[in-house]
């Protein structure tokens, strides 16, 4: 359900979700009624709000990402539209890993359950990653054939979200600075290969605007 935005049922809503993600920061994903009882609200009202911990996660993640969902560029570069992207949510991926960890968790969680015909709430949907990477990359339309757009689009959504973040933290042990480093090298990679397998495939006028697409000789890096 949307938010409300105003009196007692916003109050109600926003004290709700302070709650669950609290107690996400404190390590594990409540169910509704747990954050009914530390919110000190009836069971009954915290359902009406949050019919289930798909609704609950799925609100959490929202106020958690909301400005990069709403993030609109208006670069006319696509690299700088990435690397802009990149910027703008790595930093939140530090400020609400144990949420964005969280949601992973769920909807893994559910995958399993689903299998197993034990799923008995509406699964957690993921995905805002293909509409927010799919304008990052509109200025690159003409530069890049159909397929070859298709096959970064589909990169760089293993390269943009919490799963990255997760495997070059846990597994190498980088710090946060580092993984938005590696993170923006490999997408600069996949763009720069996308654009050579353009140019290779149709000569001509896409493969000079691919040129002129290529990575600037000063590429924009997080500061430390």
């Amino acid at each position: 359900m949307p938010a409300p935005e105003r009196g007692v049922k916003a109050a109600t809503f926003k004290l709700l979700l302070d709650t669950a993600m609290e107690i996400i920061r404190d390590g594990h994903i409540p169910g509704v009624a747990e954050v009914a009882v530390r919110s000190r609200v009836s069971r009954a009202t915290a359902y009406r709000y949050f019919p289930s911990r798909s609704a609950l996660v799925t609100a959490v993640i929202d106020s958690s990402l909301g400005p990069v969902r709403r993030l609109s560029s208006n670069l006319p570069d696509g690299r700088a539209r990435v690397h802009e992207l990149f910027e703008q949510t790595f930093p939140r991926f530090q400020e609400f890993e144990p949420q964005l960890r969280a949601a992973a968790q769920l909807s893994l969680e559910q995958w399993a359950q689903e299998r197993a015909g034990l799923l008995e709430e509406e699964p957690y949907r993921r995905g805002h990653r293909i509409r927010i990477l799919e304008h990052a990359l509109a200025p690159l339309k003409a530069q890049l054939t159909p397929a070859a757009r298709q096959r970064l689009h589909h990169a760089l959504s293993v390269v943009y979200g919490i799963e990255p973040w997760v495997i070059l933290k846990d597994i190498w042990g980088l710090p946060e600075r580092e993984v938005q480093r590696v993170a923006l090298w490999m997408a600069d990679a996949l763009i720069d290969a996308a654009l050579a397998q353009s140019a290779q495939a149709s000569p001509g006028p896409r493969a000079a605007g691919a040129a002129r697409a290529r990575r600037p000789k000063v590429a924009a890096r997080p500061r430390d």
